[in-house]
């Protein structure tokens, strides 16, 4: 087993160590997710974190782990004798972002269920971290189905096995740990909320301390063992205060000012439910006792706020987590005279000596605060007309022809997102699991029945009868049981959702640049963005002005990344569509090459109109046509307006081979029609 780097010898990140360090502390915090950048000693600090954790004593032979103190009534190893426990380290499991769902919550054996009557069972994952840490790397990448499964573990504190009804269950309480890279998408809130506390890291731009970092690592990359030795005189007094602070975390006192601050705080900052108010009285406590004190103060709480709180803070993958630190002091100085009012008739008119409000934004922590949703409002001309129109446009109408389009304009706010239609890719995908487009999945509705390819996961009960009850005779069935054998066993095949990767492709020409009309347009891209984020698809962005067409944002799951590129898009120029197709397809056909089971989804978002080089109508025909004789499914967004409409978009969209919906049948309020389905290159013939 190689020798993990030692927790005390990281440089640095005092936020993520102190997030870590409290948990150790006080399991019933929580658990922490780290936020940050590749190559910043997540991953390390996670694994260092085992070592500082105090020995579990487990039932001799248990492979849950079960308390011989208080051993778990329903434990399949069980029921447990009395005897003396075995002293063992707290273990950490990592659950891969591949892993089956039978490595996380184990894997019963049907076969013998069925022709035995017996429970096999194999513990998984969760039964592995029970009263350990549970790490997950990149956890937000992790499939939804896993994130399903792990959720109820979390909130329950047990995983249970049901197959055909055949049911296990096991106690699973474990210190959860997440760590993810942001430009590869957000989590959902639900996961978000399970996590107590969460941190941002970042590397230092300190000179001198990233000198330190390099120097330090070589040296524990040359001898890892000895390395290990030079800071275990840290590593032993790191590990006594946690076992003092566990010691004193029961005397901790949490009085009723605090408590009072900490209810005002979560108000304040409008966080939903309950469990940040509880969090936060669990993270103040767990400071306090960290510190070496049985009292809770207001910078506990503080501290606190700024941990427990800012991912709590998010309405959309597009809001920036994070907390307005000067609106935290200023509810913690409204709510912190009360503090000292116990007892008291007359209030003390000077602040609590140990609050923060008089820290100007001081202490470790907090981040950007969110934008205001009035940030997204976009500019209104006045009296109708826009300045910024370009003076060459005769009649002053965003679609008059012969406008100027040659002078860029700067991006423009977008208009406020809305729920959407769906768009969805006909057929039957094999997909990664989402919410977007029919597929074979392993969870969803029952279709059918087929031959188990490897093991058995989902077992169709009454296709296995069918299959075994011919055989009963020569098989020598004499009892009530049915005599099944392997080649009897038959797989459900079910039917669910997929997601898919939706390639948005931009038209950020002269045409589109009216600053009322790229405003809607860019609105209708963000809420197909956050329909996208909500059906689990991977995003990208290509756009086209100019004389050419570019990636704005390759193939991602980061969606907020993929709106910030959008904010930041300007206007004016040619319409090259044809360049801004084929760079699509450039995109599509490499994206199929990584990952040929996500089907792909084309928007266009465009007026239609072509305009640079020769021919430039006849280009775009060829260039969409080369989508359809690829059966690439597609959707155009028109953006014309006005009274006078060419249709150009729709001529488009039929050479794609696709759909063509207006800004307003996008929405899904709209009366124009209830779902639309993309139509795939050659199902209309």
């Amino acid at each position: 087993m190689s020798t993990p780097y030692p927790f005390t010898a990281i440089v640095g990140q005092d936020d993520l160590r102190l997030g870590l360090l409290l948990n150790a502390v006080s399991p019933a915090v929580g658990g922490v997710l780290v936020r940050g950048e590749k190559g910043t000693a997540k991953s390390t600090a996670v694994r260092a974190l085992a070592a500082l954790m105090p020995e579990v004593s487990v039932v001799p032979g248990c492979r849950f782990s079960c308390d011989p103190v208080s051993p778990d009534p329903a434990c399949p190893d069980g029921p447990h004798a009395e005897a003396a426990g075995v002293s063992r380290a707290a273990r950490t499991v990592e659950l891969p972002v591949g892993a089956s769902e039978d490595r996380l919550v184990g894997a019963l054996d049907i076969e013998r269920a069925l022709s035995e009557g017996v429970k096999a069972f194999e513990p998984g994952l969760l039964a592995d971290a029970h009263r350990g840490i549970l790490y997950v790397d990149e956890v937000n990448l992790l499939h939804d189905h896993l994130v399903d499964l792990l959720l109820d573990a979390a909130a329950m504190g047990a995983s249970y096995v049901e197959r055909e009804g055949v049911s296990v269950r096991h106690a699973a309480r474990f210190l959860l740990v997440g760590t993810m890279n942001p430009e590869e998408g957000e989590l959902r809130p639900q996961l978000l909320d399970r996590f107590g506390l969460t941190v941002e890291v970042a590397a230092s731009r300190d000179t001198d301390e990233r000198v330190e970092v390099v120097r330090r690592r070589l040296a524990y990359d040359d001898d890892p063992e000895g390395f290990a030795a030079r800071w275990a005189g840290e590593e032993g007094a790191l590990r006594e205060r946690i076992a003092a602070a566990r010691a004193l975390l029961p005397r901790v006192v949490l009085g009723d000012g605090v408590l009072r601050q900490i209810a005002a705080t979560c108000a304040a900052f409008e966080v939903d439910g309950m469990r940040a108010d509880i969090v936060m009285a669990r993270t103040a406590t767990a400071l306090a006792a960290w510190a070496g004190r049985e009292e809770v103060t207001a910078d506990d709480v503080r501290q606190a706020a700024l941990l427990a709180l800012p991912h709590r803070r998010r309405r959309n993958p597009f809001d920036a987590p994070g907390l307005d630190e000067d609106k935290l002091d200023q509810t913690l100085d409204e709510a912190g005279p009360q503090e000292n009012n116990d007892g008291d008739d007359q209030p003390d008119p000077d602040p609590d000596p140990d609050g923060g409000g008089d820290d100007d934004g001081g202490g470790g922590g907090g981040g950007v605060p969110p934008q205001a949703d009035g940030d997204r409002t976009p500019p209104r001309g006045e009296g109708g007309s826009d300045s910024d129109t370009p003076s060459g446009a005769p009649g002053g109408g965003p679609d008059a022809p012969g406008r100027s389009t040659g002078a860029e304009q700067q991006p423009v706010a977008s208009a406020e997102p809305f729920r959407t239609k769906t768009l969805s890719v006909p057929g039957l995908g094999e997909g990664a699991a989402g919410r977007r487009s029919r597929a074979r999945t392993e969870h969803g509705r029952t279709t059918g029945a087929r031959r188990p390819q490897g093991a058995l996961t989902k077992l169709h009960l009454a296709a296995t009868v069918q299959a075994a009850a011919p055989h009963q005779r020569a098989r020598g069935r004499s009892g009530r049981g049915l005599v099944v054998r392997r080649d009897d066993l038959r797989q459900a095949t079910r039917e669910g959702r997929e997601g898919n990767l939706v390639l948005f492709v931009v038209d950020a020409s002269g045409s589109m640049a009216a600053r009322q009309r790229m405003s809607a347009v860019k609105g209708a891209v963000l809420s197909l963005l956050l329909d996208a984020y909500q059906r689990r698809d991977k995003v990208g962005l290509v756009t086209f002005r100019g004389k050419e067409a570019e990636v704005a944002l390759p193939p991602t799951s980061s969606v907020d990344a993929a709106a910030s590129r959008l904010e930041a898009l300007p206007t004016g120029g040619r319409t090259p569509l044809a360049a801004g197709l084929l760079k699509a397809h450039d995109v599509l056909r490499v994206e199929r090459l990584r990952d040929p089971s996500r089907r792909p989804l084309l928007v266009v978002v465009t007026d239609g109109r072509a305009t640079g080089g020769p021919e430039p109508v006849a280009l775009a025909g060829r260039a969409g046509r080369l989508h359809r004789s690829e059966g690439t499914a597609s959707v155009v967004v028109d953006c014309e307006s006005g009274y006078v409409r060419l249709g150009l978009a729709g001529e488009l969209a039929r050479e794609l081979g696709g759909t063509a919906v207006t800004l307003d049948e996008l929405r899904a309020d709209s009366i124009a029609g209830l779902v639309k389905d993309v139509t795939a290159a050659g199902r209309a013939a």
